[in-house]
């Protein structure tokens, strides 16, 4: 009934009613005993929608939705390895707002913000005041990418892009579809899976009508992160014409188990989306206790070889800074 609630209401209200105190989540969730467990972060604070937060289990300290935004004193610890940059992006901006690290295809920093603060968060430090795009922006970045003839994609990214109003979305969406060469326009977004109804008709309206190929790549790490309306909404994104990709990260005590991998793909699948990526998790500083060593992650490949199609299995990479493709993790190192 409270998730149903939620749900009535339109997606800047639960953007705005997101769940920003720790001792507030706790007692929602009867877990006020976590308390001396966790901390208050002066950077990066929790924030967590409350239609995520319905999906968690009331009085389970090991919820893998909770694990996943719960600010945990783990953080504070400095591991070697672990940097603010992990994917040195801080020094592949040609333009204000924009990375350029594949041939093909360029990423836009349209917003900092996000809908919910993932605890591994690669981009947790990144600094969006000085890679943000300025109003002026949008000439450079068309210049640019009509500069370079090889670019035919846009990734949409931040933060989150669909954390910006529709007008200011349909904004970008017209400038990069006035650029001939461009065919494929990619959103990497949360925001289907923790405030489901930003999937409005208004948004799925326009995105059919694009003169370019729509992809929406969406990030799910748990089944659980997937009930009846939020795959309701993304069937309703599939039927509009929309190619739905996930990509999925390993964390430890999360999702690096092979039922639980298994019931994400076959979630997924049932909710319209195809298994993408399954990324080993970036170095980023902060977030060491999330890591789950390669050999795990091998071990873990193979397993999902053997019990899903192939169709359902997502490829297993790493990103590494300078490198201009994701790197596939070899699968054939094995113990």
């Amino acid at each position: 009934m409270i998730n149903h609630l939620i749900t009535q209401k339109n997606w800047q209200t639960q953007l705005s009613e997101a769940i920003t105190s720790i001792d507030e989540l706790l007692h929602l969730l009867k877990l006020e005993s976590l308390r001396a467990d966790v901390y208050m972060p002066k950077h990066f604070e929790l924030r967590v929608p409350r239609d995520f937060v319905a999906k968690m289990k009331v009085g389970d300290r090991n919820d893998p939705l909770l694990k996943q935004v719960l600010p945990n004193k783990q953080e504070q610890i400095n591991v070697t390895g672990y940097v603010a940059d992990p994917l040195s992006e801080n020094t592949q901006n040609p333009v204000k707002g924009m990375l350029h690290k594949y041939q093909s295809r360029v990423l836009l920093t349209i917003t900092g913000a996000c809908a919910i603060h993932c605890r591994y968060c690669f981009r947790q430090h990144f600094d969006y005041s000085a890679n943000m795009p300025t109003a002026d922006a949008k000439e450079n970045i068309v210049n640019y990418i009509t500069a370079h003839p090889d670019i035919n994609e846009v990734i949409l990214s931040g933060g989150d892009p669909l954390n910006v109003t529709n007008r200011r979305l349909f904004a970008w969406l017209d400038t990069l579809e006035s650029i001939p060469q461009l065919t494929t326009i990619r959103l990497h977004t949360r925001l289907p899976l923790v405030i489901p109804a930003r999937l409005d008709e208004a948004l799925l309206e326009r995105l059919s009508q694009s003169r370019c190929h729509i992809v929406m790549v969406i990030h799910c790490n748990h089944a659980n992160e997937i009930d009846a309306f939020t795959s309701e909404q993304l069937q309703r994104a599939r039927s509009a014409g929309i190619t739905l990709l996930n990509q999925a990260v390993l964390l430890a005590g999360i999702n690096d188990s092979i039922e639980v991998q298994k019931k994400l793909s076959q979630r997924l699948f049932s909710a319209g989306v195809l298994p993408y990526y399954l990324h080993v998790l970036d170095k980023v500083a902060g977030a060491a206790h999330f890591d789950s060593d390669e050999q795990t992650a091998v071990e873990l490949y193979w397993s999902l070889l053997a019990v899903l199609p192939g169709y359902l299995v997502p490829k297993l990479v790493r990103e590494l800074p300078n490198r201009r493709f994701k790197v596939p993790i070899d699968i054939y190192n094995r113990s």
